[in-house]
């Protein structure tokens, strides 16, 4: 399978590392990308923003060890300080468990108390026991930043001390249903929700992630999410969470599938099926093919898959779609040995992760349809997450029995969905399946 894109989180959480296949964290690894020394106006900021910078920091209740760590900064002259939600995810879903404490420039300390969050865009603000001086000051409604402009990220890289790192704005990414802004700069673990400003001290955006499979490829969440957040804080935090978490992710799902669906899904040519796909700035595919027939079959796949998840916490991340086409033909082998490895490659892909206890066990059904010349055994599964009503996990699997000679083997997965729109989709994906009888194409058309 062809690699995608690797994103790491910059809080020391352990490298939370978010991709299109779901990698486990990573908990001890970092970036080597070295850096210049400071230009003069990058002291100058330093030197003037000191002052408004904190480390955040979530500990356990019982025995205050520390779990996580990130960075902060105060919002004007109140006693408001952003931060990246993943930084403090671990209140927001555990408050009986865990609780904050910020330390700042000069060595201080003191509480925590988490107000907002918006996990789309990987935010939160706390509010703490002090009041900034005034220096973070968000951009003006017609402020723009421009190609290669320098900005600067601030925060606790490594749980090393406070620095500065100097770099350019290279443009909106649209990988995802927000915008991300790339920063050509170093940010390293532990400068998760650190502000990045211009030179005129202006918020630009907060560090949020770098690509591991790059140099100083680093991402910014743009600043006017952080003012909308902003403008939704009320007089008191809310008591639980979760009901505002699982209202964001309802919000996401139904704008990812209404996007997913506003046109018919693109087909492709797999032998002589056709299979529904969906390439767009958040879903890419790609093909590969395994012609030799050394087992005594050959095989030719097409992948799809989104390259980015949302962070819930180490063991949820969601907000994810992938499609997988795969079709085996036989060659050499008999029919019987054929159809065994049909079957073994078709069964035993519902499962229940063992550490992931915020998700249920899957919940199943079977059919066999037949349709546009195709004859399908599906089986449609959903899982609900226990601490988010009404999202759930959805896996569509089918294979087609109407060719003993050949295997179509599909699966759709989608993390974070309402049941009504998992129906919507697996309807319109299964209805999608075709096969043409008189055409037996060998190429794979990705």
């Amino acid at each position: 399978m062809k690699f995608l894109v690797t994103l790491t989180l910059v809080s020391s959480l352990g490298l939370v590392t978010l991709t299109a296949l779901a990698d486990e964290p990573s908990d001890n690894s970092a970036t080597s990308a070295t850096t210049a020394p400071p230009s003069s106006t990058a002291q100058r900021l330093y030197s003037q923003a000191q002052k408004d910078l904190l480390q955040i920091r979530v500990l356990v209740k019982n025995g205050r060890s520390q779990a996580s760590v990130g960075s902060g900064f105060f919002l004007g002259d109140s006693d408001l300080v952003a931060t990246n939600y993943h930084v403090v995810s671990q209140i927001a879903l555990e408050p009986d468990t865990y609780v904050g404490e910020y330390l700042d420039t000069e060595g201080q300390r003191g509480s925590v108390e988490l107000l907002a969050v918006d996990v789309l865009r990987d935010l939160a603000i706390v509010r703490v026991d002090r009041q900034g001086s005034g220096f973070f000051k968000l951009p003006e409604p017609g402020d723009k930043l421009a190609q290669g402009q320098y900005l600067y990220s601030l925060g606790n890289p490594l749980d090393l001390g406070f620095a500065i790192s100097e770099g350019t704005y290279n443009g909106v990414i649209q990988r995802d249903f927000s915008d991300l802004l790339m920063f050509t700069g170093a940010l390293n673990p532990g400068m998760s929700g650190g502000p990045n400003i211009t030179a005129s001290g202006r918020i630009a955006g907060v560090n949020v992630s770098h690509r591991r499979d790059g140099e100083l490829v680093s991402f910014l969440v743009p600043a006017r999410y952080l003012r909308n957040l902003m403008d939704s804080l009320t007089d008191t935090a809310p008591e639980d969470f979760n009901p505002v978490i699982a209202a964001q992710l309802l919000e996401h799902q139904a704008v990812m599938i209404d996007r997913l669906l506003e046109t018919p899904l693109t087909l492709r040519n797999l032998g002589n099926y056709q299979v529904p796909v969906r390439e767009s700035e958040q879903l890419r595919c790609w093909g590969s093919a395994d012609t030799r027939g050394r087992q005594g079959y050959t095989s030719d796949r097409i992948q799809c898959a989104m390259e980015s998840q949302i962070f819930i916490s180490n063991e949820l991340q969601t907000g994810h779609i992938s499609i997988n086409h795969s079709l085996l033909r036989r060659t050499e082998l008999d029919s019987w040995r054929f159809a065994r490895i049909a079957r073994d490659s078709f069964s035993n892909q519902i499962f229940r992760s063992k550490h992931n206890t915020r998700v249920s066990g899957p919940e199943c059904s079977e059919a066999f349809l037949e349709q546009n010349n195709v004859r399908l055994r599906s089986v449609l599964c959903f899982a609900a997450y226990n601490k988010f009503e009404g999202l759930y996990n959805l896996s569509l699997l089918s294979v087609s029995v109407d060719d003993a000679d050949t295997s179509l083997q599909s699966r759709l997965n989608v993390s974070g969905i309402s049941f009504d729109n998992g129906l919507r989709l697996a309807r319109a994906y299964l209805q999608a399946m075709a096969r043409d009888a008189e055409t037996d194409s060998a190429e794979v058309q990705p």
